[in-house]
């Protein structure tokens, strides 16, 4: 996303924004972070931006439709690009570790609930704690 994109969304283009996105676009497997992994992968970066400044800046991306905030049961919340899909999570009850999936069968089935119980289903969010047992 460029600046110009991020004045789409009403957004002043400004350094610490333009470094946040940049760090949240170049993620691959791993792209939940809280603002403390953004604060500190900033400062691995020779950025001075503030902590609060990382939270601000993630707020408004959040506002924005940006980037999508997730509060888990462990009071940690995360942030991912809003890519648009819609994906449910595992977390790790040691590690903390949230690693996303897609399952059509739940996905039918959630739809298949909210219709027999009368409701039009507009968005959902299913969150599975465990203990991460073995890796990939």
């Amino acid at each position: 996303m460029s600046g110009s994109e991020l004045k789409k969304f009403g957004l002043k283009v400004t350094l610490p924004r333009l470094k946040i996105l940049e760090i949240l676009e170049r993620l691959d497997e791993q792209h939940h972070l809280t603002a403390e992994d953004v604060y500190k992968m900033l400062l691995e970066q020779g950025e001075e931006v503030g902590l609060a400044t990382v939270y601000r800046v993630l707020t408004q991306f959040e506002q924005a439709g940006i980037v999508r905030r997730l509060n888990f049961e462990n009071n940690i919340s995360i942030f991912e690009l809003d890519t648009g899909d819609n994906h449910d999570h595992l977390v790790c009850v040691k590690s903390g570790q949230v690693k996303e999936f897609v399952d059509p069968v739940i996905e039918a089935r959630i739809k298949e609930i909210a219709k027999e119980n009368g409701y039009e289903l507009l968005s959902h969010s299913l969150v599975v704690y465990g203990e991460r047992v073995k890796e990939d």
